[in-house]
């Protein structure tokens, strides 16, 4: 069925996408200070989307970190209550050589719309808006159903100030579920609802050895060296077939049921696609006995992200290193809680350090491993949206990934969340020439227009 609402969002796609650009042209790097003038202007960009829609109090909330941005419409009355959740802070550009065309200079190419951000999380949160100026456009000023809103500006990292305001305002947030767009689809055209994540234990290992940085002719042979040091370490987190060797850390891990089981297997799926395509490496790694959906969404990892410290520069420099750092994390799948995790990690490094070397381990981020139930009426809904809008059966599927903040909805909110994500697995998260599908922006709002309208009957 064709709504006013969706037939509004069709006759305003070329301006939604031209205020989508605007958006993305704002280099909101949240990691890099720099940028903290650039995050606060994209936090002021949607305030003033959200003023112009007919939202009521929109907040700017400041935090220790980037600020959160909030509105709510609660006209509806008998009607659910959505929480609707994105964040507008991005993924450092870097490495700048790579990227086709610059990556806060918004580009069309293929359908594709090409920028930092344009899929994680920017084009996604922005669905929201747009459906909901469609619908108030399309209905008098009015919303089918309740709506709050809360944006972020600290995703990319470690949300620790969006997690502190939920735990401290159930009340401000009360709802019936959240709405997350920041997932991705399992295959171009293939509606899709992410129904669980993977947890996070994101850790910085640094060694020590001598007081200063030795020249290593004169010193090598007697100074312990960091990076050697850190090497060995790493060397035994995990043996050859992946499996990870700390005591204790598989005892709390589940496996998928056996239903869910069959219908990973029943997805479109092509391995030496994936590997050639989307990995792009000689082989599959990981733990043998498990297919590539059980490894990266049903089984736990541990990945070493960077080793900083010593000499990088051009050309040699004979350096024994006074301190290295190495950043390791670990995915969680559920059972599996966070600072126990951490704990056994700690403890595990710490009895294996090699002599001469002092070792100190912080934690930058935790998150939980989440599962959603599709047994109730908010599920059954987005997918019937989704279903509609794309003329297929929509599927669900788990994530490698993590997003904190639906455990901290499930856990003090007490609502369970739907994942509405319209991302492509080739639209480079994280990585140069990251894109959006034009088309799936444009189907996304129209889904959510959808599954609200679905909610309100």
């Amino acid at each position: 069925m064709s709504s006013p609402a969706v037939e509004y969002a069709r006759q305003n796609q070329p301006r939604f996408l031209a205020e989508l650009k605007d958006l993305l042209r704002i280099p909101s790097v949240s990691t890099l200070p720099q940028h903290k003038t650039d995050v606060e202007r994209a936090a002021e960009f949607i305030a003033s989307q959200m003023r112009a829609i007919g939202l009521e109090h929109v907040a700017i909330i400041q935090t220790a970190g980037h600020p959160l941005v909030y509105a709510d419409w609660l006209h509806a009355s008998g009607k659910p209550t959505a929480l609707c959740y994105g964040h507008y802070d991005v993924q450092p550009p870097d490495p700048l050589n790579e990227w086709t065309t610059p990556p806060f200079e918004p580009t069309e190419r293929n359908q594709n719309l090409y920028a930092r951000g344009a899929v994680d999380d920017k084009g996604q949160m922005f669905m929201h808006l747009k459906a909901l100026e469609s619908l108030m456009q399309s209905g008098a000023g009015k919303l089918p159903i309740n709506v709050r809103l809360l944006i972020e500006g600290e995703e990319e990292v470690g949300g620790e100030s969006i997690a502190r305001f939920i735990r401290e305002n159930p009340q401000k947030l009360k709802c019936d579920f959240a709405l997350v767009s920041d997932t991705e689809m399992y295959a171009p055209d293939l509606p899709t609802l992410c129904v669980g994540l993977r947890g996070m234990v994101y850790t910085e290992v640094e060694a020590r050895g001598a007081k200063v940085d030795l020249h290593s002719g004169m010193y090598g042979g007697a100074a312990p060296n960091p990076f050697v040091a850190l090497a060995q370490i790493i060397a035994k987190l995990k043996d050859e077939n992946g499996r990870i060797l700390i005591p204790g850390f598989y005892d709390r891990v589940t496996t998928p049921s056996s239903e869910e089981l069959q219908d990973w297997k029943a997805l479109p799926f092509d391995e030496e696609d994936y590997r050639q395509s989307e990995v792009g490496s000689s082989e599959l790694t990981g733990e043998p006995g498990y297919s590539v959906a059980e490894r990266t969404w049903a089984r736990p990892t541990l990945d070493v992200h960077g080793m900083p410290g010593g000499f990088v520069g051009a050309g040699a420099k004979t350096v024994i290193p006074a301190r290295a750092s190495a950043k390791i994390s670990m995915r969680l799948v559920p059972e599996q809680r966070p600072e126990e995790i951490y704990k056994l990690f700690s403890d595990y490094v710490k009895s294996i350090v090699p002599r001469g070397i002092q070792i100190s381990i912080r934690s930058w981020s935790l998150a939980d491993p989440i599962i959603i139930r599709t047994d109730n009426r908010f599920v059954h809904a987005a997918k019937d949206a989704m279903k509609e809008i794309f003329g297929k059966e929509t599927v669900y599927i788990r994530s490698g990934g993590s997003i904190p903040v639906v455990a901290d909805f499930e856990k003090h909110l007490k609502v369970p969340s739907v994942m509405m994500g319209f991302g492509l697995p080739d639209d480079n998260l994280h990585a140069p020439n990251e894109k959006f599908h034009i088309p799936n922006f444009y189907r996304g709002i129209e889904s959510i227009i959808r599954f609200f309208q679905l909610l309100s009957s």
